[in-house]
C-alpha cells in the first residue's frame, strides 16, 4: 500500500504531503480543482511519462516520492532478485523532472534506468482511467486471477511439473530425431576419425618423452664426451692429473692423522662426509656412462613417430586434448550405434509423461470450469446491483494443442453491458459508465485474490445515478475491506463511504495559482457534502448529515 506521497512543482501543485492508510480514501474538489492532476502525479511516479510541461510555471525541477509498505510477496521478490531489496519491509521511489528534458528516477535511493524502474512498479498500483495500467484489461492476468479465486494453484504446481516433465522428453526425442541418412553419414565419419586416432595409438605423456629423447640423440657426440670427462675427474684421473676421489682420500687420511696431535680439531668428519658423498657420486656417473647406447636409427624413428602425432593435431592442440576427443567420439558413436534402443525407450516414457500430464490437467480444467461458473453468477449479482441487470459475463476457455505450463487452455473474460450485443474481450469494451460498473463489480469479486495492493478509481460514478450511485459507494467500502483504496468522485453518496476525506481546493495567493490537498474534519466533511449535493440551504446540510451518518453506520 502506499503510505506516503510528496508531491513539489509538478502542475499546480507547490508542495503537497499526504500520509496515507488502509481502507478507503476520497478526493473531492470543485471542478478544475486539480484532482486528475493528483493521479497524473502518481502514474509518473510509477513510470509514466515525464516531460517538462508538467513543470509547474517558472520552476526548473518537480520531484515526486512515494513510499510503499506491507509490499506483496512477488513484489518483495521483484525488488530482491534486482538488487534493491525493501527496507524494513518498505519500498522508496522518486522521480524527478527537469526544465532540461532530464528526468532521473531512483529506488531505495539509488539511481537506476526507467525501464528497470517501471519493471520494479508493476503491480503496486491498478489506476482505474488509465487503461494502460489496468490489470484486468491484460488478458494474461485472467487466468492467474481465475486460480487465485479458486485457490488452485497447488494443481497448477502439478501441472506444470507434469508438462515441464513432457518438455525433456520431447527436447531429448529431438536430439535423437535425425535422419537415418545423417545418423548414417555422422556414423561413418566417427568410425573414421576413431581409426585414425587408433592406428597410431597416442599415449599420455609420449610426445613430450619422445622430443626429450631426441635431444639426446642429437646431443650423443657431446654428451659421451661430457661424461667420459666427468668420470675421468672424479674418480680415474689423467696423466700428470690425480682423480678428485684420491686428493679427498689424500685429504682425509691427512685430517685423521692431525687428529691424533690435536684432538680438538674435527675438521675430518666433515671430510668424510664430502668422500663418501664423492665415491657415491662417481658410482652414478659410472652407471649412467656404461648404460649410454645410441642405438643406429633411433633418430630417425623418433623423427616418424613424432609427426604421426603431429598429424592428430586437428583433434587437439595436445596428444592429451587428441585423447579426450578420441573418448567424446566413442560415447557419440556409442549414442548413435544404440539408436534405436534409446528412442523406443523415449517413447514410452514420452507416452507415460503425456498421460501424467492429460490426467492432472482434465483435473485443473474441471475445477476452472466449476470456478468459472462460480465467478460468472457471483459478477451477474455484482453487476445487477450496479443497475445492469441484463448484462452479460463470461469466461470462455480456449484448448491448447499441447500441454504448456498453465495447463490444457487458456481464458479470458468477455463482457456485454447491452442486451442483443454480443460479449466481447474486456480489451475491446469500450469504457464509459457501463464499464466503470463492470470494473468496480470485478474489482469488488477479486479484490481478495489480486496481488495488487492499492487500487484508484477516477469518477468511477460517471454517468451512474440514483440509486445505483449508493451501490458504488457500498461496493468501493467493501473492496477497502481487503485493499488500499482512493477514489476521485463528484457524488456525495460515494464520497460519504470513505474513512479518509481529503478535499482538493485551488487558491490565488501572490498572484501565484496553486493547488492544495487537505485532510477534511468531520465538519469540514459534512460542509464539503453538502456542496456536493447542491448548496449550502439547511435542508442540503441536514440532508449531507443524514446520509454521512447512515454511511459510517452501514459502513
Amino acid at each position: 500500500m502506499l503510505e506516503e506521497l510528496h508531491v513539489e512543482n509538478f502542475g499546480l501543485m507547490e508542495d503537497v504531503r499526504l500520509t496515507l492508510e488502509q481502507g478507503l480514501t476520497v478526493f473531492t474538489g470543485e471542478t478544475g480543482a486539480g484532482k486528475s492532476m493528483l493521479i497524473d502525479a502518481l502514474g509518473v511516479l510509477l513510470g509514466g511519462r515525464a516531460n517538462s510541461e508538467l513543470l509547474r510555471h517558472g520552476e526548473n525541477q518537480a520531484k515526486i516520492e512515494g513510499v510503499f509498505g506491507d509490499l506483496g510477496q512477488d513484489c518483495l521478490q521483484r525488488l530482491e532478485d534486482a538488487g534493491y531489496p525493501a527496507e524494513d519491509g518498505q519500498l522508496f521511489l522518486y522521480r524527478e523532472i527537469n526544465s532540461s528534458g532530464k528526468n532521473v528516477c531512483r529506488v531505495q535511493g539509488r539511481t537506476i534506468p526507467l525501464t528497470l524502474y517501471r519493471s520494479l512498479c508493476e503491480g503496486l498500483v491498478d489506476i482505474h482511467g488509465q487503461i494502460e495500467n489496468l490489470s484486468l484489461f491484460n488478458s494474461d492476468n485472467h487466468r492467474k486471477l481465475l486460480d487465485a479465486l479458486g485457490g488452485l494453484q497447488d494443481d497448477l504446481s502439478l501441472v506444470k511439473n507434469a508438462a515441464k516433465a513432457y518438455q525433456t522428453i520431447l527436447r531429448q526425442e529431438r536430439e535423437l530425431s535425425i535422419s537415418e541418412a545423417d545418423r548414417s553419414k555422422r556414423e561413418e565419419i566417427l568410425r573414421y576419425q576413431i581409426e585414425e586416432i587408433n592406428n597410431v595409438n597416442p599415449q599420455y605423456g609420449e610426445e613430450e618423452d619422445l622430443i626429450q629423447e631426441k635431444k639426446r640423440l642429437n646431443n650423443a657426440e657431446r654428451i659421451t664426451s661430457l661424461i667420459t670427462e666427468a668420470y675421468t675427474s672424479l674418480y680415474e684421473g689423467s696423466a700428470g692429473k690425480p682423480a678428485a676421489i684420491d686428493s679427498l682420500a689424500n685429504t682425509l687420511k691427512a685430517l685423521q692423522e692431525l687428529g691424533r696431535w690435536d684432538e680438538d680439531l674435527k675438521l675430518s668428519e666433515a671430510i668424510e662426509s664430502i668422500y663418501y658423498a664423492a665415491e657415491d657420486l662417481a658410482d652414478q656417473v659410472r652407471r649412467y656412462k656404461d648404460n649410454l647406447e645410441f642405438e643406429p636409427g633411433r633418430l630417425d624413428q623418433i623423427e616418424e613417430r613424432l609427426i604421426q602425432l603431429a598429424k592428430l593435431r586437428k583433434y587437439g592442440t595436445t596428444l592429451d586434448e587428441v585423447l579426450v576427443k578420441r573418448s567424446e567420439l566413442l560415447n557419440e558413436l556409442e549414442q548413435i550405434t544404440h539408436y534405436q534402443e534409446q528412442f523406443e525407450v523415449i517413447q514410452e516414457d514420452k507416452k507415460k509423461a503425456r498421460q501424467t500430464y492429460e490426467t492432472l490437467a482434465r483435473k485443473l480444467s474441471q475445477k476452472r470450469q466449476e470456478e468459472a461458473e462460480r465467478i460468472e453468477k457471483g459478477l451477474i449479482s455484482e453487476l445487477a446491483d450496479l443497475g445492469l441487470e441484463r448484462s452479460v459475463f463470461e469466461v470462455r476457455f480456449t484448448p491448447f494443442m499441447e500441454p504448456t505450463l498453465e495447463g490444457a487452455e487458456s481464458l479470458e473474460f468477455y463482457f456485454s453491458a447491452n442486451p442483443g450485443e454480443p460479449p466481447k474481450p474486456l480489451s475491446k469494451v469500450a469504457s464509459g459508465g457501463e464499464m466503470s460498473r463492470l470494473m468496480l463489480a470485478l474489482k469488488s469479486l477479486l479484490a481478495k485474490v489480486e496481488s495488487v495492493g492499492t487500487f484508484i478509481f477516477d469518477e468511477v460514478d460517471s454517468g451512474v445515478g440514483g440509486r445505483t450511485i449508493h451501490k458504488v459507494g457500498e461496493k468501493l467500502a467493501k473492496i477497502a475491506q481487503d485493499k488500499q483504496v482512493f477514489c476521485i468522485t463528484h457524488a456525495a453518496q460515494v464520497a460519504a463511504f470513505a474513512e479518509v476525506h481529503y478535499g482538493i481546493v485551488k487558491d490565488v495567493e501572490t498572484e501565484r495559482t496553486r493547488t492544495r490537498v487537505n485532510v477534511l474534519s468531520e465538519a469540514e466533511r459534512l460542509k464539503e457534502l453538502a456542496r456536493m449535493l447542491g448548496g449550502e440551504e439547511e435542508i442540503t446540510r441536514q440532508h449531507a448529515q443524514e446520509l454521512y451518518e447512515r454511511c459510517r453506520k452501514n459502513h
